[in-house]
């Protein structure tokens, strides 16, 4: 009796079932490259676009306008001011939730957050009603003298409080994740606090600091909707650079507007590439 040669192979092969080749990835990727393609990546080429339609000479002229760079220094000083207060803020706070257990820790931690759930504009507002002529402390600001809504310090005040997590929210996990052994041992060798936190906790938290301060900064610069609300947007006095591209859009002068959005979208681009690097460096 003889056996048929396909029977044969098949009774010799591996029992597995051939797999078909499923299209679904390429599908999900498709949709997916085609949604960032829709909503992130055409608009920001149409920006660069309509920046450099008439040349490079006018995008530079635009740059050198007395509006524009009125707006990009006011913009440079609420970041210099507004990262470091948060920078020191996110350290202290860090440290106090992760190396000590306390009854309302989770509160805590949830007003830290809170920038990251509610509305810009809805921050701002809130400063209004603490800060502004009708506030709660705006009759004791009226008699001495000082103004913070629809000032420089209102506008500080509405970009620290949306910069605000980003910091402590990046070193808590690795603090946590450190642990204090390193720490007690500096201490056991002599070491006070504070030298502990120079050569001990300091270097191990480096990356995570560096990042949350790129993260601190870009959202700094960026921020519209609580400065808007707090800043009143007069130009070359309360006009930060992302004001001044709505405000020259609502004007007609679209190049300029164009040319100050490069600006901002360059600084994201300088984000995105900064924040690989440190997550390369955080992964070594």
């Amino acid at each position: 009796m003889t056996l048929d040669k396909s029977s044969f192979n098949s009774s010799v092969s591996t029992g597995k079932p051939k797999q078909k080749k499923s299209w679904m990835p390429t599908i999900l990727i498709g949709v997916a490259v085609g949604y960032l393609a829709l909503v992130q990546y055409i608009p920001a080429i149409n920006v660069f676009v309509q920046a450099f339609s008439k040349g490079v000479s006018p995008f530079l002229e635009n740059l050198v306008r007395s509006d524009f760079l009125s707006a990009a220094w006011l913009t440079l000083l609420l970041a210099l001011i507004s990262v470091p207060i948060n920078a020191v803020f996110g350290l202290c706070a860090a440290w106090a939730i992760a190396r000590h257990k306390f009854p309302g820790r989770a509160i805590v931690l949830s007003i830290i957050d809170l920038p990251f759930s509610i509305s810009p504009v809805v921050a701002g507002l809130m400063i209004v009603l603490l800060y502004g002529r009708n506030g709660w402390f705006g009759p004791w600001l009226q008699a001495h003298d000082i103004q913070i809504i629809f000032a420089f310090p209102g506008m500080v005040l509405a970009t620290a409080f949306v910069s605000m997590p980003f910091v402590a929210r990046e070193v808590i996990p690795i603090l946590e994740e450190f642990g204090r052994d390193q720490e007690e041992a500096a201490r056991t060798l002599g070491a006070n606090d504070w030298q502990t936190f120079w050569r001990v906790t300091l270097p191990s938290i480096r990356w995570g600091l560096l990042y949350g301060l790129i993260l601190t900064n870009a959202r700094a610069m960026g921020e519209f909707g609580a400065v808007s609300v707090v800043s009143g947007n007069i130009a070359d006095k309360t006009q930060s650079l992302p004001l001044f591209v709505e405000d020259a859009y609502k004007q007609y002068e679209t190049e300029a507007a164009f040319s100050a959005a490069v600006l901002l979208a360059l600084l994201a681009v300088v984000t995105l590439v900064l924040k690989e690097i440190l997550e390369r460096k955080t992964r070594i």
